[in-house]
């Protein structure tokens, strides 16, 4: 637990990017949204006032820095922990240390805790008090969503910032004072390199700029030689990223926003859309067997009767991907995504299903009515089981007009109400036809 302002001459060892973190809002590059002015946290930030807050958003957005430039602003004492190391034992010691500091300096103190969201709830739980009485200010750092990972109790406490990825444009920014610079960034050793280069490691450091300066440092350690300019070459740009580097956090909530978007463009017959969020996710690392299970389950959620064939389609796409693997098998699933977005809406079956799960759980364990029950033995005849039940296709039609199958306690429901799109079109008028039948069998 250390004061991050804590004066180091020594650079030799700090990576790049903790050398070109900025030291004030001016050389702080993305977030406008917040920072921009009369926007709130540059108020904050100008008016010296703390508060406590939590800052979301991707990694490599400047949770850390921004942290920082609002304890150095208010004049307070950075105490920092980090939730993936640290317990209530190192909470306990940050609480002694503010207020060893405010009663000795009369001094506040910010209480900065990195990837807050590890913390469980008895460890969030530990700082409250603290929070609450003014022995410290919280700065919570996450890249996870507050409201599914933080206690209430927490958010309560205090005000959500949310981050944003940093544009192209602003990581080539970032990238170019890193070559510029003399002092911090890599100035000194007057390295050469192309534009397009530059918009191409910004491409692919993917709005992180962490990420972005750490390539660029390991970009210029390769390509130092006897040349008193070296150059960063394309070669070198392609072998460094050859790894890919795409955010995606496949238990995070980047990874539930991007499932969100394909299952919605889906839903929403947008083919193209689907197709790309479905390549996205391939891109990320995502494993294209769960992506075949969702394609499943969307055939039957959102298409079901409408289209029959998508249900049969998305089955064999996930069959193409377990017995074939990469690329063959992704190709197959992404031809279901196509057809499945093409294909007539309907949720209609998933609507129903609903509706029944909740009946069956409302109304219990209602007996079945005896003249449905199976009678194979003698005494079930003689009780009555299977009495007066009529066989459909002895009755016109195969229909048995104006039978009940539901428990005399419920009453006749009706959960399916086919769209009118697609073969449900011709599901309704038959089940519009079988109710008049009903009604006249009533009469």
């Amino acid at each position: 637990m250390a004061d991050l302002f804590t004066d180091n001459k020594d650079n030799s060892f700090r990576p790049l990017a903790d050398r070109m973190r900025p030291a004030d809002l001016d050389s702080f590059f993305g977030q406008s949204h917040l920072l921009g002015k009369d926007k709130p946290l540059q108020q904050a930030i100008q008016s010296g006032k703390l508060h406590s807050m939590i800052l979301w958003g991707p990694p490599g957005t400047g949770k850390t820095t921004l942290a920082r430039m609002i304890t150095q602003r208010c004049d307070a004492q950075f105490l920092s922990i980090s939730a993936v190391l640290s317990g209530v034992k190192e909470i306990r010691q940050a609480i002694e240390q503010a207020k060893l500091t405010q009663q000795q300096f009369n001094k506040g103190s910010v209480l900065f805790v990195d990837e807050v969201h590890r913390f469980n709830k008895s460890q969030q739980d530990a700082f409250l008090p603290y929070v609450e009485d003014g022995t410290v200010t919280f700065i919570g750092a996450t890249t996870e969503n507050p409201s599914f990972e933080l206690n209430n109790a927490l958010l309560s406490r205090a005000r959500v910032y949310v981050l944003k990825s940093l544009t192209d444009e602003e990581l080539v920014e970032v990238l170019q004072r890193a070559l510029s610079d003399e002092e911090q960034g890599l100035g000194k050793r007057m390295f050469h390199m192309e534009q397009n280069l530059t918009h191409q490691l910004a491409q692919a450091a993917d709005g992180d700029a962490r990420r972005a300066l750490n390539l660029l440092e390991i970009m210029a350690d390769l390509s130092e030689g006897e040349n008193s300019q070296p150059e960063i070459t394309e070669a070198i740009l392609k072998e460094v990223i050859s790894n890919g580097v795409r955010r995606f956090d496949k238990q995070g909530e980047v990874f539930y926003d991007q499932i969100s978007a394909l299952h919605k463009s889906v839903r929403g017959s947008a083919p193209d859309a689907a197709l790309y969020w479905f390549a996205r996710m391939l891109d990320g690392g995502c494993d294209p067997l769960y992506l075949a299970r969702r394609v499943v389950r969307m055939a039957s959620e959102e298409i079901g009767n409408a289209d029959p064939r998508a249900l049969t389609l998305a089955l064999n796409a996930w069959e193409v991907q377990e017995r074939l693997g990469s690329p063959e098998g992704e190709l197959a699933v992404a031809q279901a995504v196509l057809y499945l977005a093409s294909a007539a809406k309907s949720n209609a079956v998933y609507t129903a299903f609903g509706q029944a799960m909740k009946d069956a759980r409302d109304f219990g364990s209602t007996e079945v009515p005896i003249h449905l029950r199976n009678a194979p033995t003698k005494l079930m005849k003689q009780l009555g089981y299977g009495k007066a039940y009529r066989y459909a296709h002895d009755e016109p039609e195969a229909y048995a007009a104006g039978e009940n199958y539901f428990p005399e306690e419920m009453g006749q429901r009706t959960y399916y109400h086919p769209a009118p799109r697609g073969l449900e079109i011709r599901i309704a008028d038959k089940l519009a036809h079988l109710r008049e039948l009903d009604k006249k069998a009533k009469k």
